[in-house]
C-alpha cells in the first residue's frame, strides 16, 4: 500500500481530494500539511502542521504527493504574497518531495497558464509548471481546471461572481473552458495518479468532466 501527500488540504479542491482520498482505499496513510488542525478524524489520516515559511524536509515523505495550494492577488494583498503561494510553496515542496524520493507529484495549475503571459497570474502558473517539469518524478500531472465550482470556506465577491456568469454562458462555452466543480478535479487527480502513466503530463480541465460532481 502507498502513502499520499496532501498540500493545500483545506482548500477547495485539497478538501475534496482529502476526503476522496480517506473514502477509498488507493492509500494506507494520506498526509495532509495545514497551518491547523483540520476538523477531519480518520484512521488513515496524519495530520501535519506545517509552516511554508520555515520549510522541513523530513516531513515531506510519501509515494505520491498532490500540491492543491492557490491563493488570489488580492487575498495575499501583494503580487509578491501571491507568487509566494502560488510558486515559491508548490516548488519547495516539489523539490523536497523528489529529494525524499516521491515517485509522482501532481500540480494544480490553472487553464491559460503561460510562462510568457503577460498576465501576471497566468505567468505565474506557467513558470511554476516549467520549474516543476524540471524535477524528474518518474509521473508528474499538471492540472489546469477553469473556473472551479463549490463551496469555498472564505466568499470571494468576484469569483462567485464569476460563477454566476459561467454558467449562464457554459453551454455555448468549449469543453476546455466551461467551469469545473471542484471534486471533478480531485477526482480525476486521484485516479491519473494511480493509473500505471510514466511521464510528465498536462491535464485539460475538458479531460476532468468526466469526473462525476460530488458536493
Amino acid at each position: 500500500m502507498k502513502t499520499a501527500l496532501i498540500a493545500g488540504a483545506s482548500g477547495l479542491t485539497g478538501s475534496h481530494l482529502a476526503r476522496l482520498m480517506l473514502e477509498g482505499s488507493a492509500y494506507n496513510t494520506v498526509k495532509v500539511l495545514a497551518r491547523k488542525p483540520l476538523d477531519i478524524k480518520h484512521s488513515s489520516l496524519e495530520q501535519i502542521i506545517y509552516d511554508y515559511g520555515k520549510p522541513d524536509k523530513e516531513l515531506i515523505k510519501a509515494d505520491h504527493v498532490y500540491c492543491c495550494l492557490g491563493t488570489t492577488i488580492k487575498k495575499a494583498g501583494s503580487r509578491e504574497a501571491f507568487k509566494k503561494v502560488d510558486y515559491d510553496y508548490p516548488l519547495q515542496i516539489a523539490k523536497m518531495a523528489h529529494q525524499n524520493g516521491s515517485q509522482k507529484f501532481a500540480l494544480i495549475s490553472a487553464i491559460g497558464a503561460n510562462p510568457g503571459s503577460k498576465i501576471f497570474y497566468n505567468r505565474v502558473k506557467g513558470q511554476v509548471e516549467e520549474a516543476v517539469k524540471d524535477i524528474p518524478f518518474e509521473t508528474t500531472y499538471i492540472m489546469r481546471p477553469s473556473m472551479l465550482l463549490g463551496k469555498r470556506e472564505e466568499f470571494r465577491f468576484g469569483e462567485e461572481a464569476g460563477k454566476v456568469i459561467m454558467k449562464l454562458f457554459n453551454f455555448i462555452l468549449p469543453k476546455n473552458v466551461k467551469s469545473i466543480h471542484a471534486s471533478q478535479v480531485a477526482a480525476c487527480m486521484l485516479d491519473k495518479m494511480n493509473s500505471g502513466e510514466k511521464g510528465f503530463y498536462i491535464v485539460s480541465s475538458g479531460q476532468m468532466r468526466k469526473y462525476p460532481v460530488k458536493n
